[in-house]
């Protein structure tokens, strides 16, 4: 990868210029230290100027419809006069570590628009279906000028407590007579979620749809209330058809309107950064540790023992710790 100076990435941002955004992600997400040197010094330059965008988290299982969802409602955000970034976390290859769907294959309408931008990225081994860099990308789409940032996930069943902790509206996707599936979506997921969209409400499902909105709308009443107030709302859309966007939009809108005027929307935020930089100490004393020569002996001979049979997970794990802790002391 070509290297470029910190004011390259800065007047790129600040020119929108998309090029330079894909280089910018592209910088955090690498590994090399020098590269993360130029990257902390961006990120800390942009969060002085950090203007206001709303960050959507899209979930839901596999077959709902996610990526004809984003792009239909991309390209209505846009006619709305919206720019619109979307960071489309695949799953990985185990072989490779490559995404292996290829969103801008799956948005090729959207994509092509020079008022949207579309990130597809490995998810790696990061829980939740996240690449551990999305916040960082988040960052760097608001810098380079886009209103609203959509992050899709790979699906429910992971942790989506991740994704959660770093959008402002986290949107849960099902389909229509979705009674069954819904007892195996996590009871969390449900009550994290701010709004239900229940895609595919078109030809002979429409009338399945509105009952799973008023199926949906009496069991959302048993969960406890939200401790901002907003309560759940559902919506009914085709990405077919192109319809029910605009409820979409509405809802999303007065969800910000609402946690912006009873403070929420901002100490949502603030508690992010928060849990965002406790997870980057964390990640930085791990890493630190694991360059640590003796260290790294050590734990590579409790692998060979364990392989061999010759210690349990749990003994070789607390004798890891405490060569840790000599370490530290």
């Amino acid at each position: 990868m070509k290297r470029f100076k910190l004011d390259y990435y800065l007047d790129g941002l600040k020119a929108h210029d998309h090029v330079i955004l894909a280089r910018a992600i592209t910088l955090v997400e690498s590994k090399r230290k020098e590269d993360q040197k130029v990257a902390d010094q961006l990120l800390d330059k942009i969060v002085e100027n950090q203007r206001r965008s709303i960050r959507i988290g899209i979930t839901g299982t596999p077959g709902v419809g996610k990526s004809s969802f984003i792009e239909g409602f991309g390209s209505y955000l846009i006619d709305q006069g919206k720019k619109v970034a979307v960071l489309a976390v695949d799953p990985s290859s185990q072989k490779t570590g490559g995404s292996i769907l290829g969103d801008k294959t799956r948005m090729e309408f959207l994509s092509r628009n020079p008022k949207a931008y579309i990130r597809p990225s490995a998810s790696g081994n990061a829980l939740g279906g996240v690449n551990n860099r999305t916040r960082e990308a988040v960052m760097l789409c608001e810098a380079a000028g886009f209103d609203v940032i959509i992050v899709e996930t790979v699906g429910v069943g992971q942790s989506e407590t991740l994704v959660n902790n770093m959008v402002d509206f986290f949107l849960l996707m099902i389909q229509p007579g979705s009674g069954d599936d819904l007892q195996g979506i996590k009871k969390g997921i449900m009550e994290m979620a701010h709004g239900i969209v229940i895609n595919k409400a078109d030809g002979d499902q429409a009338k399945l749809a509105k009952q799973s909105k008023k199926d949906l709308l009496s069991a959302l009443h048993l969960f406890a209330a939200s401790e901002t107030g907003w309560s759940t709302q559902v919506e009914l859309c085709s990405a077919l058809e192109k319809i029910g966007f605009d409820a979409v939009w509405q809802m999303i809108q007065a969800f910000e309107l609402e946690m912006t005027s009873n403070g929420s929307f901002d100490q949502n935020r603030s508690n992010q950064n928060m849990s965002w930089f406790e997870e980057r100490v964390q990640l930085g004393i791990l890493l630190e540790l694991s360059e640590k020569a003796g260290l790294k002996t050590i734990q590579n001979e409790l692998k060979l023992k364990i392989q061999q049979n010759k210690v349990s997970v749990s003994k070789a794990t607390a004798q890891m710790l405490d060569a840790i802790k000599q370490q530290l002391a």
